[in-house]
Parts: structure tokens; sequence; C-alpha cells
């Protein structure tokens, strides 16, 4: 892994119908219809609206075996409207129906977790090596004849491991890990390898970006290990909808493509389906940029470990760095004030002037020739101002450096001076590659420099912001990198816009938190209730109850382990059925979709009211 320098990662190319994935292919983007699989027309109507607006692959799901059947007459109508796209069929806990939907879809998605794994129960099991072995064994009894089915029909298959569906098996071996999760995509990948089939992409996803990152770096150096090339499906499960949805899934996404990983995408929105292919496009076109960018000299550090790192050591200067959370820095300039209370920055800089009037809670930072020491304010330098800097007697001073400016001289100064936070600049195409280099050199040098890293850009839309600022950060954030973010931004967005899209990347990468966190699917044929209306129902009643996690799922099969870690949980039972979850445990079953909002408003009052007592 070049950690510097931006390069695709070779794969194996993956016949799918008329449109082939990995090898030399691009960047492929997907979305998945969330119509009843039974109703043909409403699901080619759909079908045509994700292809119309760029998707190139279509999954439905087929929970049973009269919905695999129907994918034919699906096909059909597609095909007869002149739509060439290939179909994906969503299968969980019953193989026979992977049977039947190999001979209809272009390709079928199973989950190692249910695929022959009996159904979770969330209790500790233990397994003999012997007992482990045989489970094993029925895998691949059961995995090998679909295998022949696939060749039979041309039909490729997707692995596709979700967090929320480890299996007790895995489970009783691994716990709720990134390496659990491996484990179990491997156990499938051997048996492919060993019966020679080929057509095999890869999914390993989760709601929590820093659990989906992890696991994907450490899916590829095991492969790698045992000399497979198999192409990468990546996503965020559960991102949400609005800006939420569209910073985790950037932030998560971004952070892998960043590094020459996934060949195929999809945008986990909870809204509709067409509407996940722009935001996936953005996201594909703003990394592949970056492609035959000029070579940056980085060296990698010999302490970071790229599987499983940790926050680098800094010592923290005031509220900078060390176990500090990090921290925002946004600008004034322009004299403009509109801001939202919720998402206060911690830092402004207002470059040569101070306003008159001065934001409440909020230190300022000033050009280092004209700060004057004022109360509240701290001088911030460039890398040709270092001969001042000594005779500044500030215990916080910011130092604004690109990486080529990273001089033996530099290095020198900051050895003398543990008080200055460095502010990491980058024009180059490839902005996370330098950003990269300049913190690996502080790290072989033995600097604890607290790092903020500016973030430059010229927006007029808000969603072209949170995706392409939550890319750049994705991979300084998950490599532990990050004691601070500052977002420039010089289009026509305001403050308040710019400064919740830098809270919102902390929170999507769970370094920070200023808000309520909502952990919801996108839906798919399997959700039995209006999931958007429903979303946007809780979002009011709790948008204000800071730090609290809320888990809203359409149906079981990721439901309780996929909200693993939110407070609360609402999830589908049934048709026109909810159930309600405190974590992982089911507090209430079956309660009217009518009523459920309000009893799940009602628990969280209680609940937390019992919890101050």
């Amino acid at each position: 892994m070049d950690l510097f320098n931006y390069f695709r990662r070779e794969t194996t190319e993956v016949n799918i119908g008329a449109v082939p994935l990995g090898g030399p292919n691009s960047i492929r983007v997907q979305s998945m219809t969330n119509t009843s699989t039974q109703d043909t027309q409403a699901c080619v109507e759909q079908a045509k609206r994700i292809v119309d607006a760029g998707g190139e692959y279509v999954r439905l799901t087929t929970q049973g075996i009269k919905e695999a059947e129907n994918l034919m007459n699906i096909n059909i109508g597609l095909r007869s409207q002149g739509y060439m796209v290939p179909l994906v069929a969503d299968v969980h806990f019953n193989p026979k129906v992977a049977d039947v939907a190999a001979q209809y879809a272009e390709k079928v998605r199973i989950n190692p977790g249910n695929y022959v794994d009996a159904a979770r129960t969330f209790k500790k099991l233990e397994y003999t090596d012997e007992e482990y072995a045989q489970e094993i064994q029925k895998i691949h009894d059961r995995f090998v004849p679909f295998l022949n089915i696939c060749k039979k029909n041309h039909t490729a298959i997707r692995i596709g491991v979700n967090h929320g569906s480890l299996s007790d098996r895995i489970m009783s071996r691994y716990g709720d890990t990134p390496a659990g999760m491996v484990e179990s995509c491997m156990e499938f990948l051997r048996i492919c390898v060993e019966e020679n089939f080929t057509d095999v992409v890869i999914s390993i996803k989760a709601s929590n970006t820093v659990v989906m990152v992890k696991t994907v770096r450490l899916l590829v150096d095991v492969m790698e290990k045992e000399g497979m090339a198999f192409p990468l499906h990546l996503g965020v499960t559960e991102a949400g909808d609005g800006e939420d949805g569209r910073i985790k899934s950037a932030l998560g996404i971004g952070a892998l493509l960043s590094d020459g990983l996934g060949d195929t995408i999809r945008v986990s929105l909870s809204e509709a389906p067409e509407a996940e292919i722009p935001v996936a496009r953005k996201l594909v076109d703003y990394v592949l940029l970056r492609q035959d960018h000029p070579y940056i000299p980085g060296l990698e550090a010999p302490e970071f470990n790229y599987l499983s790192p940790e926050r680098r050591k800094t010592k923290a200067v005031r509220n900078i760095g060390g176990e500090h959370v990090p921290v925002v820095i946004a600008d004034r300039m322009d004299g403009k004030k509109e801001v939202n209370p919720q998402f206060t920055p911690d830092y402004i800089y207002a470059g040569r002037t101070l306003p008159d009037q001065r934001e409440d809670g909020v230190e300022y930072i000033l050009d280092a020739d004209v700060w004057q020491g004022e109360d509240g304010t701290w001088p911030a330098f460039n890398h040709a101002q270092l001969p001042l800097m000594g005779e500044c007697n500030a215990e916080l001073k910011f130092l604004f450096m690109p990486y080529m400016a990273q001089t033996d001289e530099v290095i020198a100064c900051l050895k003398h001076h543990p008080e200055v936070v460095i502010v990491s600049q980058s024009n180059h195409p490839n902005r996370l590659g330098e950003h990269r280099a300049l913190v690996h050199q502080l790290m072989t040098e033995g600097l604890q420099n607290p790092v903020v890293f500016f973030q430059h850009y010229s927006e007029d839309d808000a969603e072209n912001l949170q995706i392409k600022s939550a890319v750049d950060m994705g991979a300084l954030i998950f490599d532990g990198l990050c004691d601070g973010i500052f977002l420039f931004n010089q289009g026509n967005l305001s403050h308040a816009v710019v400064d919740a899209t830098a809270f919102g990347i902390l929170q999507a990468g769970r370094t920070r938190t200023s808000k309520t966190e909502y952990i919801s699917c996108p839906g798919c044929g399997r959700t039995l209730y209006d999931l958007e209306k429903t979303i946007a129902r809780i979002k009011v009643a709790t948008s204000h109850l800071k730090g609290l996690k809320i888990g809203i799922m359409g149906c079981i099969v990721n439901g309780p382990g996929e909200m693993a870690d939110a407070d609360y949980g609402y999830v589908g039972a049934g048709r026109g059925k909810i159930s309600l979850y405190k974590g992982k445990v089911c507090v209430e079953k079956n309660i009217p979709e009518e009523e459920a909002v309000e009893r799940l408003l009602k628990f969280i009052r209680i609940d937390r009211e019992e919890n101050q007592q």
C-alpha cells in the first residue's frame, strides 16, 4: 500500500451480464429497489429511474421463492424497453432462494452470516474444534451446489458480509470484530477458489465507519496473503438521509477509494433509490481526479499501523491534541455571522482584523505580524515567518505549512516549539497524500505537535462540499492523524453550513459528538412501513438529544445487529408491526405501526429519566 500516491488496486474481472466489474473497468455505481419484488411493474419503473440516473446495477430483495422467480418477469419488462441493466438478487436466510435466483438474475448476493449458519440469538455459544469444523463443512456442502448453478447460468455472486448479521458461530470465536467479519467472508471465498469459481464480488459493510474501513483494509491484506484479487463493493450500511447520510457515506467509502480500493459502490440513503446515484457518481468522480497526479515522495513512519491505526501521540497545546477531541477552526473574514449555535467552532481565523463583535465561547486566530496579544486570541505564522516565532511568547501558536515546506530548518524549529499547532495545507491534486506525508515526517522526526488539516474549497452547493470534504478527511481521521479540521470555502455557502459540515465529518468518523446520530437503513422490498416519514417524525422529536444514537431499521435482517451500538432501536417486525429495542434487547414486540413512534419516544423519555436518577 502506497499511502501517499493514488493507484487503483488491481483486481480480477467479474462478468455481470453486459456490465463487467473490476479489472480494467471503471468504478461502477449502483442502488437497490425498495418496491415489492412481486410487483413487477413497480420494480421495472423504479429500476428504470435508477438506470436513468446513472445506476449500472440494480439490486432487488428476494426473501422467498416467489420473489426470486419474479425476477424473470422484471428482467423481461426491462429488456423489452431497452434497459439491459444487470439485476442482482439479494438473499438472506434461505439458500434455496439463492438457487432459484441464480437462474433469473445476473448476480446473486448471499450473506455468510445467515446463508447456512443458524439464526442469531446474540447469546454466547461454545463450539469445540470438531463442532466448528463440522459447521464449515455444512457451508461447503450447501454452497458448492449453488456455485454449480451459477456456473451453468453464467451468474456472478456477491459475498456480502454485514457487521449487523455475523453468525453466533463466528461471534463465538472472534467476537464482534473486524477479524470475525473477514473470516466470515474468507470461509466462502476459499470454497470459491477450490471450486475454480472466479465471478465473485465481495462486500463487507458496517454502519460504523471506523469498523467498515478497518475491516475492508484487513480483508484486502488477508486476500493478498492468500493470493486472491477479487473486486470490492463498498458501502456504509444504514448511513441515514440528508447531510448525515452523504457525509457518513463519503467519509467511509471515500477513505477506501482514496487508497485505490473499491470497484463498485452504493451510497445507502434513506431516500428514493434513484437519489443515491448522483451522490455516488460525485463521490467516485471526485476521487478519480487524483489519477496520474505528480509523485509525492512521502515515507511511512515506522510506528504507523495501516491495518489497526491508533491515534497519533501528540502533546496537547491547550485544548488541541493529546486526549482532546479534534477541534473545529472556521473563518469569518467576510464579516458574515450566519451561525448555528449547535455547531460553534472552537477557533475562528480572522486574518488581519478582529471583528468588532466576537462570537461567544470562541477564541480567535490572527496573522502573527498583526497579533497584539489580545485576550482570547492567538497568532498564526506561515513557514517563512519562523524567525518571528522565537520572539513570540504566546502559549499557543499556529503554523500554516504545506508538506514541501517541511525543511530541516522547520523541523529544528518545531523541536524547540512544542506549543506550535501545525495547520497542514495542500493544493496538490492528491491532497490526502501530502497531508499524510507531512504527518508521517513529523512522526519519523519524533515530533508531537498537534496537526489541524486545512481543506480549501469553492463550492456553492452544500452537497458538493459535504462529499468532497468528507472524502478528503476520511483516511486522515481513520489513520488517527486528525487533531482538528479547518474547512475554508470561498463559494456562496453560509458559515453555518460549513461549520455543520465540519462537525458532521468528525461525528461520522466517531471522533467527536455534537448531535443526535441516526442509524437508518435505506429500505428495500422487505420494509413494511413508510421509512422516510417515520425517520422524519423521529428526527423532529429527538434531534435535540445530543449524543444519543437511534437505529431506525426497515426489517430484522440487519436489525439489532447493525444498530448494536445504538441506544434505542425501531425495527420493522412484520406488516404494520414494529418492535422497539434498547441496544440489542427487544423491549416491546409487534406494536401497531400507528402507535410505534409515540411508544418509542415515551420509552426513550422514561428510560433517560430513570438513568438520570
